[in-house]
């Protein structure tokens, strides 16, 4: 027992400061929710109260704990904030632990650090708007293949680099798929769709695209099922799928590998 919690011991100061990384960078990551679909700058002004439009001073701006202390309200107006920012914060925390269990102290680890958060900004924006904002996607796509290029292992394989090659491989089928189904499906498709699957593509290589396509259209019908016989929704009612894609991408980076031997193992017989 105590020799199976030695490598958690000695990778505790990583994980720690993983976690706390993750809830600052996610206190942006609200930022971002907000501002990017009314086109506001993410930079500019300070963070301030929805309601009231004060400045919030940096010490009731820490991630989580400010929001404990002022119980969830606003100190200048006392109106409530939604519960929604901590969440982001704690979700965002909670991932970047997830990844630094998974791929350590890398280089790689950082970049699927600003990945992660992507997705989870994408998630939230596409839930409430329906869009998925090219601020995000287009750049993303190069970045992911420079990533990719330089840096980035193959989530699939323990010994492989996924190599430029790989990531354009995999962003061309994340294009070319959502493309193709947007197009046969004459608009059941966004143009964000495709644009992410592509960025997605270039971080994970074509078997992502694959496992995130095959997590999401689980997810996505189970969902809609849902809604279907417990929420009295129509068939055609419109159900935002970049939700659905960013949780699979998420899960094909921390799991992929495993998922995928255990298909090897189990799904061939």
């Amino acid at each position: 027992m105590f020799l199976s919690l030695r490598p958690l011991l000695e990778g505790a100061p990583l994980y720690v400061l993983s976690v706390l990384f993750g809830l600052i960078v996610g206190s942006f990551a609200n930022v971002c929710i907000h501002r990017l679909p009314k086109n506001e700058s993410v930079v500019s002004p300070a963070s301030h109260c929805p309601s009231c439009g004060r400045p919030i001073r940096f010490w009731d701006n820490i991630p989580l704990i400010s929001y404990l202390v002022l119980r969830g309200r606003c100190r200048a107006c006392g109106v409530p904030i939604s519960p929604r920012y901590p969440a982001v914060e704690a979700l965002n925390g909670f991932l970047y632990l997830l990844a630094a269990l998974r791929f350590g102290g890398t280089p790689a680890t950082f970049f699927y650090f600003i990945f992660i958060t992507a997705m989870v900004v994408i998630t939230f924006i596409d839930y409430d708007f329906q869009i998925i904002p090219d601020e995000i996607t287009l750049p993303g796509i190069p970045i992911g293949l420079l990533a990719g290029w330089l840096i980035l292992p193959d989530p699939f394989y323990r010994l492989a680099g996924l190599g430029l090659t790989g990531s354009l491989i995999g962003a061309a089928t994340g294009f070319l798929l959502y493309y193709s189904i947007a197009f046969l499906s004459r608009g059941g498709m966004g143009g964000g769709d495709i644009k992410m699957m592509a960025m997605v593509g270039a971080v994970l290589g074509w078997k992502g695209v694959l496992l995130t396509t095959f997590l999401a259209s689980l997810t996505g019908s189970a969902a809609g099922l849902y809604l279907v016989v417990f929420k009295g929704k129509g068939r055609k009612s419109r159900v935002p799928f970049g939700p659905f894609l960013a949780a699979g991408a998420v899960v094909s980076l921390l799991t992929g590998q495993d998922v995928i031997f255990w298909y090897i193992r189990h799904g061939l017989h």
